[in-house]
């Protein structure tokens, strides 16, 4: 048995056994001019696991797996929208690690390292430069933070990938969050599942399981993501009664059709996972050619609404530029409104009027 053989399963391995170079692509397919200016950048965080680089078609470089994983020239060019921080998460954060946008949750970012670096990520700014968990002061002052403020409801662990994190480091941030009495659910988004399964282990699921009630928001972007491997850790997950949410982003050139992402949504529902968001591709510096323009969505949720399950179907939403925070995005059912009725459309196209309720016979 190989070296390979006797530790493709093992996660750590996995992850410090990630494609970085040139030298590193190059030996598993030819790269494009394209590929090959990038991977020459050091402005650009680079890694792909061995796993996510095995489910790249190495003849076709418009496929979706490697335009994910392999950085392109384009990430360069810059954009007279570009902004480096589009969500405004540096405005908003009263403690380092710690956003605050809405009122009852919060951001917790404990690492800034990921087992595969995707190439529209929104945090590009700061993350994949410094591979390490947050510190043991900041986490103290991140959840002091959190203890003041009553109105904290909700704590979302992200990064970078929390799974990035060995179970003990993970715990103990975990562990910190659940003692203060107020926050009533903890949330963990990772694209392990996706990038390194092998993370999901029966350990890290036994310790997760002990801080209900715990959800995780995974990013499934593409149906070829969805390998026995991926399945099996997501299985492992929700039958520890964790739910699972998925997040896609629409990508040019990736999912962007209704195709790939009725596909997409029908394989995961099979998969224990629900579809929740569908999210608009931010304006981050460098990932311009991955933006679609809005309607492209709106297309996508009028051939889903109707056309599948209810709970197959995510929201579509914008996360807007400055720090407004998500705005769903849907087609237009509502065709007019009077105080006596409204006249809807539905997924057909036909035409409906529902009657309002006639406010002086309520009365009593």
């Amino acid at each position: 048995m190989s070296i390979l053989e006797q530790n493709w399963h093992d996660w750590r391995w996995q992850f410090a056994n990630r494609l970085r170079t040139e030298a590193d692509f190059a030996s598993l397919m030819e790269l494009t001019d394209s590929e090959k200016q990038a991977l020459s950048d050091p402005s650009f965080a680079v890694g792909v696991t061995p796993y996510f680089a095995s489910l790249i078609n190495v003849r076709n470089p418009a496929c979706p797996i490697r335009r994910q994983a392999i950085p392109l020239g384009a990430e360069s060019i810059p954009d007279i929208h570009d902004m480096a921080d589009p969500l405004a998460e540096d405005e908003m954060s009263p403690v380092n690690n710690l956003v605050h946008r809405y009122p009852d949750r919060v951001l917790l970012i404990v690492t800034e390292t990921c087992h595969v670096y995707c190439r529209h990520c929104t945090r590009r700014r700061r993350v994949g430069f410094e591979e390490k968990p947050i510190s043991r002061a900041d986490l103290a002052n991140a959840v002091d933070y959190i203890r003041q403020n009553s109105n904290i409801r909700d704590v979302l662990i992200s990064g970078g990938d929390p799974f990035t994190l060995g179970d003990q480091a993970l715990e103990e941030i975990i562990k910190a969050v659940r003692a203060v009495p107020h926050v009533e659910v903890i949330r963990i988004g990772t694209r392990a599942p996706v990038t390194n399964p092998f993370r999901i282990t029966v350990n890290l699921v036994q310790m997760l399981r002990k801080y209900h009630p715990l959800w995780i928001n995974v990013q499934f972007n593409h149906p070829a993501e969805i390998t026995p491997e991926a399945s099996k850790a997501c299985a492992m997950l929700a039958d520890a009664g964790i739910p699972l949410g998925n997040q896609t982003v629409l990508l040019r050139g990736i999912n962007d059709s209704v195709a790939i992402q009725k596909e997409l949504v029908h394989k995961l529902v099979q998969i224990r996972v629900r579809p929740y968001y569908l999210y608009q591709c931010d304006i981050a510096a460098g990932i311009g050619h991955f933006r679609t323009p809005v309607s492209l969505g709106i297309e996508v949720m009028e051939q889903l609404y109707g056309h599948t399950s209810g709970f197959a179907i995510p929201t579509f939403v914008v996360d807007t530029p400055g720090g407004g925070g998500k705005i769903p995005i849907l087609p237009q059912y509502v065709l007019c409104q009077t105080p006596d009725k409204v006249v809807i459309r539905n997924y057909e196209g036909k035409i409906f009027t529902y009657p309002l309720p006639n406010s002086k016979r309520n009365e009593v």
